[in-house]
């Protein structure tokens, strides 16, 4: 039976756990979704088995729709993590009891209760109690328990999550061979990479509710189209160089842009990925001539020894201003560094830390283009366009990809609304051909919350009126539930020459910094970095700051980005402020209390004050690192 998923989407309140699924798995496959906690997999399951009921989309099971069906109706079989076999019956009567409920006759019960005590490996332990069996016997019991009515789909979540390693890798030998031997479509979603790779035929990631991509395993691990795929699946390190002249210009290195590369223009980012294993690291120089390429000098800074393997971290001189997807820089990080993985039989003094060493790759794989993808939220009213003036500049100058979002609160109003987001949009085409527009029907904060989250934008504009007085509703929630970075714009503003980051020292992940900078490279901006400093502040706190703000110039300057440091006193609102006028600066940059952190980000930051009293753009990054 092949199960088919059509746009499968899942709410609770405002949050979208599951994001539009489509999916099919075919009769007798085993496919596993694989994703971390809380990215909507468990949930799509409990959609499959009707324990939960979408708010969109159907399920199809071999061809039959059974979105509206009941559980016991759609021939699902359940194997859940904590097992949830009944304590007071034997193994023999947990097996047997959905077949009772059936009324199955008795001589069939029996019959199949033996065949499947057998099949998981439990033979001569039909009498036992939970409590008698350990947790991997109690596991195949709950395994034949979903198989005993034969069910035509198998479903498991995270099904060897409590077991240990050695239980776990038995449990995940048997499972292959039983999904062969009857032939059942299998879905199992699960954390473990391992164990996705050792047993599927197929993987789905999952983040955010979202399946990002599907494939065989080895296409999986070795050509990953997007970023996130390519650094949540195994190790790996990702560079990000530019397109020239049909090659990829990585710092002070070149490599050939491979013939199967997605296109890019020319000077346009270009992320490559190349796994730890691929990297070569020896003592004397290398020999472009063995298919290898070489990446120059580097030096070990650490070393770990894991048995069979040995992970070398490699700070690389010649890549110095190449921004790192992955391995991610540490905060103040001047050098890009690689990981490499090496036999663990190797000489360890050849690769001590500070030892030079030369580096090259035996392969790489181009990941799919992309930019700082954006949404611009566009009023209805005719003179609110200060935002898509402001976005569409940015993006410009940027190349990034846009969608221009609009809602509508009546099925009547969403025609004219649809008309001037298709006149904005061809204002704006010649110079963003990545431009696209969509109008929604529903309340205007609820709707742009909605697909923000849909879409995984990496930045949400927004107009304000010159009279707002700080955040409104739409600012808060996108920041505390979407998590994502809000620019906030009052009217038009034509260059982005200078940008103003306003940081502290201190917060977790130093996400003002890093977003604030990777914004400024992408338009061209400098940056100055402003700190103020707290009246009375003790010595080891100026200490603090001073590093604080040293580690972020660096952090910057990696990056190719032009920055200074600028220290103030305070009140901080004034000397923000009037910072930014006197400098003549373009935008404001300001981060706002992680949404975990149990601050009230109405209460505890100083986004509201900042926009309330300036007229320039102000991005606020929500601190949620």
């Amino acid at each position: 039976m092949s199960i088919r998923l059509e746009n499968l989407s899942k709410r609770f309140g405002h949050t979208l756990v599951v994001n539009h699924v489509t999916l099919e798995v075919a009769d007798g496959e085993l496919f596993i979704l694989l994703g971390g906690s809380g990215s909507g997999k468990s949930t799509i399951l409990r959609l499959i088995a009707g324990l939960l009921s979408p708010n969109a989309g159907r399920i199809v099971l071999d061809g039959r729709d059974v979105t509206a069906l009941a559980p016991q109706a759609r021939g699902v079989g359940f194997v859940f993590q904590n097992y949830s076999i009944f304590r007071h019956m034997t193994a023999w009567q947990n097996i047997e009891f959905g077949l009772r409920i059936r009324k199955t006759p008795s001589a069939e019960r029996a019959a199949r209760v033996q065949e499947l005590l057998d099949l998981v490996g439990l033979t001569g332990l039909g009498q036992r109690y939970a409590d008698q069996l350990s947790g991997g016997q109690q596991q195949r019991v709950a395994l034949a328990r979903a198989l005993a009515y034969r069910p035509a789909v198998l479903l498991l979540d995270e099904p060897f999550g409590a077991l240990d390693v050695k239980i776990r890798a038995q449990m995940r030998e048997s499972l292959k061979q039983i999904q062969r031997h009857l032939k059942v479509t299998t879905l199992l979603v699960t954390h473990d990479q391992e164990e996705a790779f050792e047993l599927a035929d197929r993987i789905g990631v999952i983040e955010h509710g979202s399946l990002w991509e599907v494939g065989p395993p080895q296409e999986i691990y070795h050509r990953p189209r997007t970023e996130f795929v390519a650094t949540f699946v195994g190790g790996g390190n990702v560079l990000v160089g530019r397109a020239q002249g049909g090659r990829i210009a990585l710092g002070s290195i070149d490599l050939p842009m491979p013939a199967d590369a997605p296109a890019h223009e020319e000077d346009s980012p270009v992320r490559i990925l190349f796994r730890p294993e691929s990297v070569v690291v020896q003592p004397e120089p290398l020999d472009a001539r063995a298919g290898l390429f070489p990446l120059g000098r580097g030096q070990a800074c650490e070393r770990v020894f894991a048995g069979a393997l040995q992970r070398l971290r490699l700070t690389m001189e010649g890549l110095r201003g190449v921004r790192p997807l992955s391995p991610l820089p540490t905060f103040g990080q001047a050098t890009t560094q690689l990981e490499a993985t090496l036999p663990g039989e190797l000489d360890a003094r050849s690769f001590a830390p500070g030892t030079p060493l030369w580096v090259g790759i035996r392969r790489y794989h181009v990941l799919d283009s992309t930019g700082m993808k954006m949404l611009i939220c566009a009023q209805a009213a005719p003179d609110g366009d200060a935002a898509i003036e402001v976005g569409c500049q940015l993006a410009t100058a940027a190349s990034d990809p846009v969608m221009l979002l609009s809602t509508a609160p009546s099925a009547q109003a969403l025609a004219p609304a649809r008309e001037r987001l298709e006149t904005l949009r061809q204002r704006w085409l010649e110079r963003l051909p990545r431009l696209e527009a969509r109008a929604r029907q529903g309340e205007w904060s609820t709707e742009i919350l909605l697909h923000a989250q849909e879409g995984h934008y990496e930045l949400v504009v927004l107009e304000r009126s010159a009279g707002q007085v700080g955040l409104d509703a739409t600012a808060l929630q996108l920041l505390e539930m979407a998590e994502v970075p809000v620019l906030l714009v009052a009217q038009p503003h034509r260059s982005f020459v200078r940008v103003l980051v306003c940081t502290a020292a201190g917060e977790p992940g130093k996400a003002d910094v890093r977003f604030g900078g990777r914004l400024a490279k992408r338009i061209g901006a400098s940056v100055t970095l402003l700190h103020v400093q707290r009246e009375g502040a003790s010595s080891e706190e100026a200490h603090r700051a001073q590093r604080h703000l040293e580690q972020a110039k660096s952090s910057l300057q990696a990056l190719g980005v032009q920055a200074e440091v600028l220290v103030q006193r305070e009140p901080a609102v004034h000397r923000i402020l009037d910072t930014a006028e006197q400098g003549k600066y373009d935008l404001i940059v300001i981060g706002a209390p992680a949404p975990r952190s149990g601050r009230p980000m109405r209460e505890a930051d100083l986004a509201t004050p900042i926009v309330a009293g300036t007229l320039l753009p102000v991005l606020i990054v929500p601190m949620a690192e």
